[in-house]
């Protein structure tokens, strides 16, 4: 993160910088939607500060490596401007029925992907709007169903038609939920990539209703 942290003390926003950033975000949003979700066990988390606040980061092995890979590749394709959309999954472990969709719209200046050219934005002004969404992710808890069942989570990833796509990443269905609510979450800018934020849940009450 040095490169964007470089960027931001300026105000000025590079392309590579900004995909840095909204990366960066990503890490820690997955992270405390694990923490807050209990995917996890409490105790495999550690406490860092990021953003302004206490965020709560898995020391799974696995985790880890998971999101590194995704990550790197997810901010490649922030760097080229072909990445549209970035959902995590939560899925009951027993069944793989997906139950929450976590939903990243990834809006690109094109401007700034075709010609280079770079734009303004203070720091506390970005790291302001990401502590928003996080302390939103944090309160989820107050609105989400609990989660009465053991679960897994996964990572798709939507990019435009021309994106490279590494042979490591496998092609999946959308994961869609059946008669789902939604809440829509506060968005960020870095002026070079808007990053809107929903979440999607099954009902608990879904197949009392269809009966």
């Amino acid at each position: 993160m040095d490169a964007s942290q470089q960027q931001l003390v300026r105000g000025t926003i590079t392309l590579k910088g900004s995909a840095a950033i909204v990366s960066d975000f990503f890490f820690h949003a997955v992270n405390s939607i694990l923490y807050q979700r209990g995917i996890y066990p409490s105790d495999s988390f550690t406490q860092v500060k990021k953003y302004g606040l206490p965020i709560l980061v898995c020391e799974n092995d696995g985790v880890k490596k998971y999101l590194n890979q995704v990550l790197e590749q997810v901010s490649d394709w922030l760097s080229t401007g072909n990445l549209k959309q970035l959902v995590m999954v939560i899925a009951s472990l027993s069944s793989s029925d997906p139950i929450e969709r976590w939903v990243f719209n990834i809006e690109t200046d094109k401007a700034v992907v075709e010609s280079g050219v770079t734009r303004e934005k203070p720091e506390k002004e970005i790291m302001g709007e990401i502590q928003a969404i996080i302390r939103q992710i944090t309160a989820s808890i107050t609105f989400l169903p609990l989660l009465e069942e053991r679960c897994s989570f996964d990572l798709l990833a939507y990019t435009t038609a021309d994106a490279k796509v590494p042979e490591a990443w496998d092609a999946s269905d959308e994961r869609l939920l059946k008669n789902a609510q939604s809440v829509r979450l506060r968005s960020f800018s870095t002026k070079v990539h808007q990053v809107d934020t929903m979440v999607a849940y099954r009902h608990c009450d879904d197949d009392e209703d269809e009966d």
